[in-house]
């Protein structure tokens, strides 16, 4: 019997605006664009900003080009969710359909959806307007409370609390659930038990994170975002296996949001701070999802010989510190073998010997899980590290 497999990739994880700052370089700086697989093979793409032009650079239709097409998500209309619509490859080929969803606008009326895609190509916006697209496309207003099934797979709509709107989606599937719950705010108490509901148990609770808990009781408050502790604390309130701390700040460096996820790892157990490049397989029920981030962003690499010694904490929250030999090394990171196996995301003591005028000489680093992967070692594994001092 085999078990059935669904696969998350995150394309962009930025809010509000794109981001090209070397301080925001790790967790990446396009902004909301994720695509599920489902077990069945159906493809969903959730939200369109900036991310999506990514996917559509490595675009490879579903079953081989044999299902029924994609289904795309629109959570709300601001231009960070819709902006890779443009650019996005496979919309220019009439080999590909679309099946595109989001809500009936206040400000807009009927064809709500198609209205701010036309707009948004519109002269004198962007040279070529939407007849340029080949793609087979079918728009579909869809309401709060509303659930339907695509091939396998339910989905369910909530309203969440962002100005002018905006739709959470919770996908279950037969290898779990997942919930997409970008930009909302606590406070009201009627879409905070819509979001409550939507969450329900989820296997990946997907929720914005932008600001602080502290920007969020003052500066912040009424922008229509959360934060890490509001996620942690619905989490844990429905049980959610999974919480992916999202939409993260512009003006969040790599270094805060590693902050962020440290807090939010001290009262939430299983947290992911969300991060382009990112997978994530749900678990059966009495595993953990299994998180992966393959090693898309390189520096110049060298093979190396360095003698060093690693501290840090496993997965199942132990410390820990152990002798090995540092092999691949670049100026940013090195790929390191282990028995120990750490958190991903989680910071690591890297201190390496290197032979010196003097002797030996130690080179002290601080850096951060980025990859996990099998060794050629029986009983290690090939850890990633980036590393930050």
């Amino acid at each position: 019997m085999t078990v059935p497999i669904a696969k998350l990739s995150f394309w962009g994880v930025r809010g509000s605006t794109p981001t090209v700052d070397p301080a925001t370089w790790r967790y990446g700086g396009n902004t909301p664009c994720l695509e599920f697989i489902a077990p069945d093979g159906t493809q969903f793409i959730l939200d369109c900003g900036t991310g999506l032009r990514m996917l559509g650079s490595r675009w490879a239709a579903p079953n081989g080009g044999q299902s029924a097409g994609t289904h795309i998500f629109v959570s709300h209309y601001h231009w960070d969710h819709i902006q890779g619509i443009p650019f996005f490859a496979p919309l220019y080929s009439d080999k590909n359909e679309f099946s595109f969803y989001s809500f009936r606008s206040k400000y807009l009326g009927r064809d709500s959806l198609k209205q701010v895609f036309e707009t948004q190509m519109a002269l004198p916006y962007f040279p070529v307007d939407m007849s340029a697209m080949n793609a087979k496309r079918k728009f579909q207003e869809v309401e709060s409370g509303e659930s339907f099934t695509i091939g396998e797979n339910k989905v369910t709509v909530r309203s969440l609390n962002h100005p002018q709107g905006c739709l959470g989606f919770r996908i279950e599937t037969p290898a779990g659930t997942i919930v997409f719950a970008t930009d909302n705010e606590p406070g009201d108490p009627k879409l905070d038990m819509s979001l409550r509901e939507l969450a329900e148990g989820a296997d990946i609770f997907i929720n914005d994170a932008q600001f602080t808990p502290e920007q969020l009781a003052t500066t912040r408050k009424g922008w229509g975002h959360s934060s890490w502790r509001e996620g942690a604390k619905i989490a844990r309130e429905v049980g959610a296996k999974t919480l992916v701390l999202f939409h993260h700040d512009p003006d969040s460096t790599d270094r805060m949001i590693d902050n962020i996820l440290r807090q939010a790892r001290e009262e939430f157990d299983t947290v992911f701070a969300a991060s382009e490049g990112m997978t994530i397989t749900p678990g059966d029920a009495a595993d953990r999802v299994q998180a992966h981030m393959p090693g898309t962003r390189t520096a110049l690499r060298r093979e190396a010989q360095f003698r060093a010694r690693v501290s840090g904490v496993t997965e199942g929250g132990k410390q820990f510190e152990e002798e090995t030999m540092v092999r691949d090394l670049s100026l940013q990171g090195a790929l390191i073998s282990l028995e120990n196996l750490p958190r991903l995301q989680s910071e690591l003591q890297v201190t390496m010997e290197a032979p010196g005028a003097d002797g030996l000489q130690s080179m002290r680093l601080r850096g951060y899980v980025v990859r996990i992967d099998a060794a050629t070692e029986k009983g290690h594994s090939a850890v990633g590290v980036v590393f930050t001092d």
